[in-house]
């Protein structure tokens, strides 16, 4: 049957992986640092060895009530662990110990961002879990993979919506403000290039007007909000090209092929009981003390939202500013250091948003390290306030504030940038100016105001830039008025 023109809905749920931030592992006392070489972060409990019990490690319990506390999730008091059965490579023991029939998060809600609109995404579950390890294909020999433990076990909270999404830009959404939570809290890097931030799509279509939902796919493990919205994009016209030939959609797992730009199947499916879910017979069920949760959720931080609303209100910012400086809590620190020092929350924004996060960017950085310190950006605006020094010049000089370290007086002195506000220096170099343009000199004193700015340009370049705006506007007026 050919459907031709039918048109469709698209709905998607999602599972995000995040990797949390503690210092060892899930289960053991290895350390979970990324990058060091092959195997040398593991030991008999993450090996999978006969004999060897883990042990829950408290930290990222925490995190992960801290988490869903922020995702506005109830928080199950009473949750256990439990074994996934799978075969993989670089599963040692032959299961995964999860989370299954009681999460440690679930029922919660956030609310997204979708151009003007805003749209509430529910999240079924957030569960803890163990990482497994990496396959590593040699390049040279493809009939050869090797086997890399060091992830293998590393603490993972796994974030389950409801499939309420209809877009890829809803997903992209979503996740962007799901990653800026969980760095708030610092739970999670999100670096998504690493593999601390991983999303699942799952993806079906189903005709206008059908309440029953379609064949889901997923698509599997997507580390960038392009390479996300990219895949989903495929898959919709994929998956409407089947069915609008008549074909039926395979419930299976797919893979993104970012070169070809397409996706791929990997394999089946899985449902629920594949996996032969069962309680982790060497863990006792975790029993969460209601006055640890309640203290835990008095100590969070102010979250994305909360604090762009407010850098709205109290410092009269447009929403976009405060949705950049927001995008991180090191970022939103330092611009609230800056204000501190200097009440001039639009300048201080202006200057945060274009010079410094021109400079963070260029050298890979974030706020938290940067070499030019809120204390260092305000006096190089109180230099440019005073009149030391023109916008200009104070622009040229960031770049060189920002690499070698120096103070920006250090700067301006050495390179004898002071700006000129002298009136009889000024007024020689504007009657220099004036005498070698006599024609602009008439044309301005016939009436055409606007040869005023071409005035001011020549006495700026003949002064190097350091001669005062302000006074050479002031000047020129009298001088070309006769």
């Amino acid at each position: 049957m050919n459907n031709a023109g039918q048109a469709y809905e698209v709905v998607i749920g999602l599972e995000v992986h995040a990797q949390l931030l503690t210092k060892s592992k899930m289960f053991c006392a290895c350390g979970a640092d990324f990058g060091l070489p092959a195997n040398t972060q593991t030991c008999p409990v993450c090996l999978g060895m006969p004999g060897t019990l883990p042990v829950i490690n408290r930290t990222a319990v925490e995190m992960a009530v801290r988490a869903g506390l922020a995702l506005n999730c109830a928080i199950r008091s009473k949750n256990r662990f439990a074994r996934k059965n799978y075969f993989y490579p670089d599963l040692p023991k032959g299961y995964q110990i999860s989370q299954y029939e009681a999460p440690i998060c679930e029922n919660g809600v956030v609310e997204v961002a979708v151009g003007d609109s805003r749209k509430p995404i529910r999240v079924r579950r957030a569960h803890l879990e163990e990482d497994a390890g990496k396959n590593v294909h040699d390049g040279d020999n493809r009939a050869v993979s090797l086997v890399d433990l060091n992830r293998a076990g590393t603490p993972l909270l796994e974030i389950v919506t409801e499939p309420d999404m209809r877009s890829a830009d809803e997903v992209v959404a979503y996740l962007k403000m799901l990653r800026d939570i969980l760095m708030y809290l610092d739970v999670c890097d999100g670096n998504m290039e690493q593999g601390s931030l991983r999303c699942e799509p799952n993806l079906s279509l189903r005709p206008v007007g059908q309440q029953a939902f379609g064949t889901k796919v997923e698509l599997k493990n997507i580390n960038s909000f392009k390479f996300v919205k990219d895949a989903i994009e495929y898959e919709i016209k994929r998956q409407t090209k089947v069915l609008n030939g008549g074909g039926k959609i395979q419930q299976e797992t797919r893979l993104w092929n970012v070169d070809k730009g397409v996706t791929a199947t990997m394999r089946s499916k899985e449902e629920a009981h594949d996996y032969r879910y069962f309680p982790d017979p060497d863990l006792v069920p975790l029993d969460l003390a209601q006055d640890w949760i309640d203290a835990l959720r008095m100590a969070l931080p102010e979250l994305p939202e909360a604090r762009q609303k407010r850098f709205v209100t109290d410092y009269g910012l447009p929403d976009y500013d405060a949705g950049v400086l927001t995008t991180s809590k090191a970022l939103a620190d330092y611009f609230e250091a800056c204000v501190t020092l200097h009440n001039q929350p639009k300048t201080v924004s202006n200057w945060v948003m274009g010079e410094l996060l021109r400079e963070l960017n260029n050298a890979g950085c974030s706020a938290a390290s940067s070499p030019v310190s809120p204390e260092r950006l305000v006096s190089l605006l109180q230099l440019v306030d005073k009149g030391t020094i023109s916008l200009k010049v104070a622009r040229d000089i960031f770049p060189e504030l920002y690499a070698s370290g120096k103070s920006p007086e250090q700067i301006v002195q050495a390179k004898g940038l002071t700006q000129v506000s002298d009136e009889g220096a000024l007024e020689k170099v504007i009657g220099e100016v004036m005498a070698k343009n006599p024609a602009q000199v008439a044309q301005y004193r016939s009436g055409k105001d606007t040869v005023l700015g071409f005035f001011v340009g020549q006495v700026m370049k003949a002064s190097g830039g350091k001669a005062n705006p302000g006074k050479v506007n002031e000047l020129l007026k009298k001088k070309l008025a006769g």
